[in-house]
Parts: C-alpha cells; sequence; structure tokens
C-alpha cells in the first residue's frame, strides 16, 4: 500500500514561513504528478499547487501564488511546501497527495498522506 506522510506543521504568527514535507513510498514516484491540498474547518478540501515529475512544470491557486512554492526531490520520494508570508486564512490540514495526471480536482488523485495542521494565529 502507498504511504505519503507529511511532516512540518505547527502553529506560527501571520508573516512567518513553514516547509510542509512530504515522503512517499510510491513506486515510479519521479513520473508522478505531486500536489498539496488543504481543507479548513467546515470547507471543502481545496487545491493548493501541484508539481509535475521533473519539476519544471508548478502550478498554483491564485490565494497561495507568490507565496508557497512547491519543489521535489526525487531521489528522495520527497515533495515540499515552501509557505512564506503566512496569513490566517492559511489555517488548515494540508494533505500531500499524488496522481499521474495533471489536475487540479481531489478525484484526480488516487494516494493521499494522513495531513498535518498549520495554524496560523494572527
Amino acid at each position: 500500500q502507498v504511504q505519503l506522510v507529511e511532516s512540518g506543521g505547527g502553529l506560527v504568527q501571520a508573516g512567518d514561513s513553514l516547509r510542509l514535507s512530504c515522503t512517499t513510498s510510491l513506486r515510479g514516484f519521479s513520473a508522478s504528478v505531486m500536489a498539496w491540498f488543504r481543507q479548513a474547518p467546515g470547507k471543502e478540501r481545496e487545491f493548493v499547487s501541484r508539481i509535475t515529475w521533473s519539476g519544471s512544470n508548478t502550478y498554483y491557486s491564485d490565494s497561495v501564488k507568490g507565496r508557497f512554492t512547491i519543489s521535489r526531490d526525487n531521489a528522495k520520494n520527497t515533495v515540499y511546501l515552501q509557505m512564506n508570508s503566512l496569513k490566517p486564512e492559511d489555517t488548515a490540514v494540508y494533505y500531500c497527495a499524488a496522481g499521474w495526471t495533471i489536475a487540479t480536482s481531489p478525484a484526480d488523485f488516487g494516494s493521499w498522506g494522513q495531513g498535518t495542521q498549520v495554524t496560523v494565529s494572527s
């Protein structure tokens, strides 16, 4: 069974930075599309960012563009999300997901991590 394990969440103040990591046992990781989603209480899961297999193609939601950076290290089977200039509205559980198509819908990603909490205080 494929495992994705996120880490790096925590409680920070507005304007601070955090770096999330997601390490996976996914076979063929270097060919996968990796993404980050987030879900705040009472809200639907929301696309944050994705990165294609080579790392050359990245895409961000408008709400995080210019503040967040996604990257990957295929040698370590790990994808990262560098989050800068955090805002209280970034508070959510952040999930790592793996898929095989260039997409933004949760339905297009078949493997998920358990999530890591990010809380940003004002």
